[in-house]
């Protein structure tokens, strides 16, 4: 065999042709130092090229191939130019040759080689493997693989043939025998093979169940539950457990002391409340749930962490589980863990359990008082998106339940904050919160109008456009902010600034639902309580669509919770007509109180008589909710104010059924009837007045109605003083309306109650609403517009059940 040489490298390793090697040296110092070439060598081409070409007659595929400058070898010209005899080339051939199977060896099996053989190299560069090298590193994992195979195999045979006589040990009477026996198996557990061999023997499994039942060996305990733990990696294993009775007896052991044990039982414990159908209940039964809860006083926050998923699986659709949490302090230590570590895992599993606990009516209050609400507010500015979200949503249940709170203010902040995210879930939220915890909350309205909530909630409304999701609580919010507190003419003016009036009253038009129509007309009612409003509220529509929107509603009620002309129906109230989870009645009310405020306006109230809508309202006077006869009797006072409307209103006949609301038990209701048709006889001279005061005097008085009406210590109120000439009438100054004369009294303004928890992780809990339920209430502590009165207010009535939620009262 002989090769011809036709090119070779210079010292530095670029290629040189064969010309160029005259006298050049540098080749046999790089032979000298044992660079050896040969058919299967790799050999490199230097640092000025990536690869080469070896050109011969044998092992071919062993050689590089390729690269930008090829060197091509032909070894039968011998090394004439770099001294090389042929023998000595013939002599490095039949070195390489015979060393070849010793390279392979040394790549792919180097613990068979004798130690201390020497094997030449054939690599130039370090940073370019040869080929054989190249195929070491897939051929050690085959071998890996087979010598697992062998030894898997070794396994499995080894725990079948010992099993049988590891459960007799483990069943024998002498404990040190039973302990021995548990580490054994725990040994043997750890290794996949044996593993499947001892979760294959119900056997062996109940051995191990009936060890951690009737020892209190340490050692025997620690063997047997930490071979049930690596059992419950699988789902065979979990059913051999769960299947032995392995729950009661891990129930058992929350009850250890010893920090190992209880990892144990815990994990184990998880994995079948999380994979194996039937432990959750088996689980309860055992008493799981109280120590569970007993638990959570420990301080390691990786055990915390699976101890509080385990209590939000058990309790998540149980509502004995929460209580059984409630009876055990749960809440109090749940509140504790959340105020108190910084693990986000254990964070977000213990919101997530305070989040299943937020929506039971017992857990409810126990979490506020026990500082819930400022807890959870502590992290809602964390990075974890998770936990933020859980945090909103348990915060969102709670809020109903937490509007009497005080020390929100970093909540407040929060929310304003979170409602310029870009995730709809947490907007959601943010702005139902806010709307639930301004309800009746004079404090938290001043608060979040002070840190610029007003102008992040109209934004907030801008931007969502048609998302009802977003919009139904946002809209609730204002309407909570622009009413019954110090602020609230500063907020009703923010608003219009905010440049959020057009996309308020265009929420009152398709495609919004009754939900969200029902909170934007009370809003408009709030807003219009500010005179500034009144011009861009007529300029972008409002009182047609208003007058549209009662015109509907009050066609739906006809015949259903309303009375015909000239007759009074009994006390009973039929059921009212519902859409979207919203009562007509509710619509009707609203819209014709939000009218009313608009009427106080002279432009406003040419409108509305040219929409001809008075016999609505006059028909209205006949309803027998006390406070739509209110609402209807309060617009029809304003637009007596004109001639035109006075006229129009005793053309419908209004006069016999408001002389009939002068005997109403509402003074609400009696003062404005008692304003109206005073208003409308204006022009029929000093004798019928003197008739009609008369006539009020001897209805309001006679069986001693004035007690009844304000009690023994009260005056009736201003303006019914003024009707009955108890005092200088002020009609002529100020703005003609039942409030006459300066208004320096704040208007007590639409809230609306806290809507009710989520239930589980959903937005809507009642049909049609993407919001929470709304729940109808009673008036409660003010009568609506009326709250100007100098005097305190009587109670109302207290057995009118379908009142509309529309104000925000004292709950």
């Amino acid at each position: 065999m002989s090769y011809a040489m036709q090119g070779s490298l210079t010292r530095g390793g670029g290629y040189q042709p064969q010309g160029d090697m005259q006298g050049n040296k540098g080749d046999t110092l790089m032979w000298q130092q044992g660079h050896y070439m040969g058919p299967d060598s790799g050999i490199q081409s230097g640092a000025a090229t990536q690869a080469h070409s070896l050109t011969g007659h044998e092992m071919d595929e062993d050689m590089d191939t390729g690269g930008q400058e090829q060197v091509i070898f032909d070894m039968d010209q011998g090394f004439p130019q770099s001294g090389y005899t042929q023998e000595q080339v013939d002599e490095m051939n039949q070195q390489l040759n015979q060393t070849r199977s010793q390279r392979v060896r040394a790549a792919m099996f180097p613990e068979t080689l004798d130690e201390g053989l020497e094997i030449p190299s054939t690599q130039l560069d370090p940073a370019q493997p040869t080929a054989v090298q190249r195929l070491s590193e897939p051929s050690q994992m085959l071998k890996h693989a087979v010598v697992n195979l062998i030894n898997y195999q070794d396994d499995a045979d080894l725990a079948t043939r010992a099993i049988p006589e590891l459960i007799k040990l483990l069943n024998d009477e002498d404990q040190v025998v039973v302990s021995q026996a548990a580490m054994m198996v725990h040994q043997l557990s750890k290794k996949e093979a044996s593993r499947h061999a001892i979760m294959n023997s119900p056997k062996m499994v109940e051995a191990l169940v009936k060890a951690i039942a009737n020892t209190n060996d340490l050692e025997s305990t620690k063997g047997a539950v930490g071979t049930l733990h690596n059992l419950s990696m699988h789902r065979q294993g979990l059913l051999a457990i769960f299947k032995s009775g392995g729950i009661p007896a891990l129930v058992k052991l929350l009850s250890s002391p010893v920090e190992s044990v209880l990892f144990y039982t815990i994990t184990t414990l998880h994995n079948l409340l999380l994979h194996q159908e039937g432990s959750k209940m088996a689980v309860r039964l055992a008493g799981g749930l109280q120590k569970m809860v007993a638990l959570l006083q420990r301080n390691n926050v990786k055990f915390l962490a699976i101890v509080t998923d385990c209590l939000q699986i058990l309790a998540y659709g149980n509502q004995e589980s929460k209580l059984i949490i409630l009876a055990s302090q749960g809440p109090l230590e749940l509140v504790r863990i959340m105020r108190s570590y910084d693990y986000e895992k254990l964070l977000w599993t213990t919101s997530r359990v305070l989040k299943v606990l937020s929506v039971c009516s017992s857990n409810k209050p126990a979490i506020v008082e026990a500082g819930g609400m400022q807890a959870l507010a502590m992290h809602l500015g964390h990075p974890s998106q998770r936990l933020v979200q859980n945090c909103l949503w348990t915060l969102r249940n709670l809020s109903d339940a937490g509007t009497k709170i005080e020390n929100l203010d970093n909540l407040m902040q929060g929310l304003v904050q979170l409602l310029g995210s870009t995730d709809v879930n947490i907007v959601t939220c943010a702005a139902g919160i806010l709307s639930n915890l301004t309800c009746n909350n004079q404090k938290n309205k001043v608060t979040v109008c002070q840190v610029g909530g007003i102008e992040a909630l109209v934004r907030t409304i801008i931007a969502a456009g048609d998302r009802e999701e977003i919009t139904e609580p946002a809209v609730c919010a204002l309407r909570h902010l622009t009413s019954r507190h110090p602020e609230c003419e500063v907020s009703q003016n923010a608003v219009r600034l905010q440049g959020g009036l057009p996309t308020i009253v265009r929420l009152m038009h398709p495609p919004s639902r009754w939900p969200l129509v029902k909170a934007v007309i009370g809003l408009i009612r709030n807003l219009a309580l500010c005179p500034a409003n009144h011009a861009p509220l007529r300029e972008n529509g409002s009182i047609p669509r208003l007058v549209h929107l009662l015109i509907r509603a009050f066609q739906d009620t006809q015949g259903v919770g309303t009375l015909t002309r000239g007759s009074r129906a009994s006390n009973s109230q039929a059921a009212g007509s519902y859409a979207d989870g919203v009562r007509m009645e509710e619509i009707v009310e609203g819209t014709v109180g939000a009218l009313h405020i608009l009427a106080r306006e002279g432009h406003n109230r040419a409108i509305i008589r040219g929409l001809s809508v008075i016999p609505i309202f006059v028909q209205l006077l006949y309803n027998e909710i006390e406070n739509i006869q209110r609402v209807a009797a309060g617009v029809l006072c304003e637009l007596a104010a004109d001639k035109e409307g006075a006229a129009m209103i005793e053309q419908e006949g209004a006069t016999a059924p408001l002389t009939e609301l002068l005997h109403s038990r509402n003074e609400g209701v009696a003062t404005y009837a008692a304003a109206v048709l005073f208003r409308m006889s204006e022009d029929k001279g000093g004798e019928y007045t003197k008739r009609l005061s008369q006539e009020l005097k001897s209805s309001l008085y006679q069986r001693g109605q004035e007690e009844n009406l304000w009690g023994n210590d009260h005056m009736a109120p201003a303006d019914l003083q003024e009707v009955l000439g108890q005092v200088d009438s002020v009609y002529g100054q100020g703005p003609p309306s039942v409030a006459s004369g300066p208004r320096t009294y704040t208007h007590p303004g639409y809230d609306g109650l806290p809507v009710e928890e989520l239930q589980g992780m959903g937005i809507g809990s009642h049909p049609g609403s993407t919001y929470g339920q709304v729940q109808d209430m009673d008036m409660g502590g003010h009568q609506g517009d009326l709250g100007h009165f100098d005097t305190d207010m009587p109670q109302p009535p207290q057995d009118n059940n379908q009142v509309a939620a529309w104000y925000d009262t004292d709950l």
